[in-house]
């Protein structure tokens, strides 16, 4: 039976989602048939005539189980989302150390609505920008931060200041690839991302693993929850050896 990837409910912050926009159907059939074709005489012209949970036990214990490597059939079937309004340092994340997987990436030389509306107070600053919510947080070297109410107050007036300084800048005549440096780092933008199912794993051991950036590991669950519908006996399969384990895939 062919699997669907229905979108769940967003990420912890309101305003970012992933919403799928295709996905080969049953990649777990489609891998199957690269994996046979290596042992087969005669060329494979069809998917196997089996249920794609079949497909998928026999995946695991041919190409997965004892770790034996065998990655290169998992490349086969694809997938693409769009990331919705996640901030400028997660699309930087995101895109590094990247192995088959390819990028679109709102552009803030064209798209600055948004930003305009937040100075025109037609649009709250935290649709534009990116604050985290107020709580603790870690630093690299193991101290501790308190994010308070009140600092999260003053940083988003900044944010509408900056918004605010933007579209007088460009009301002046200023081009908006040279505005755009003037706005906070973290501004939200859009991305459509594909991956094969062998990129989508490794993108996993890079960005779902404990010590990745908080915001880039929102986007990791949201891949991994879209993966877990998409390939189920491969994503069970990847849950237990290798999710956040840090495991960089071969």
């Amino acid at each position: 039976m062919t699997p669907s990837i229905t979108d769940r409910s967003p990420g912890p912050d309101p305003y970012m989602d992933l919403v799928t926009l295709y996905f080969t159907p049953d990649p777990q059939r489609l891998i199957w048939a690269a994996m046979h074709q290596c042992y087969s005489s005669d060329p494979v012209v069809a998917l196997p005539d089996m249920d794609h949970s079949a497909a998928g036990h026999a995946i695991v214990r041919a190409l997965l189980a004892s770790d034996r490597g065998h990655y290169g059939p998992l490349e086969h079937p694809t997938v693409t989302f769009c990331a919705q309004g996640f901030p400028h340092s997660v699309m930087q994340q995101a895109r590094t150390h990247r192995v088959g997987v390819s990028f679109d990436c709102q552009s803030f030389r064209y798209t600055s609505r948004n930003i305009l509306e937040v100075a025109m107070g037609l649009r709250a600053p935290e649709e534009a920008f990116y604050l985290r919510p107020v709580g603790t947080y870690p630093d690299r070297n193991g101290g501790r931060f308190r994010y308070t109410e009140a600092m999260r107050e003053t940083d988003l007036r900044l944010c509408t200041q900056a918004a605010i300084h933007y579209r007088d800048a460009m009301g002046e005549g200023m081009p908006e690839e040279q505005a755009r440096g003037m706005l906070p780092f973290d501004y939200r933008q859009h991305f459509l991302v594909s991956f094969n199912l062998r990129s989508a794993f490794h993108f996993l051991d890079l960005r779902a693993k404990l010590d990745a950036q908080l915001e880039v590991r929102w986007l990791a669950d949201l891949v991994m929850d879209r993966v877990r519908l998409w390939a189920p006996e491969l994503a069970e399969w990847y849950e237990v050896h290798r999710y956040r384990k840090a495991r960089l895939a071969p």
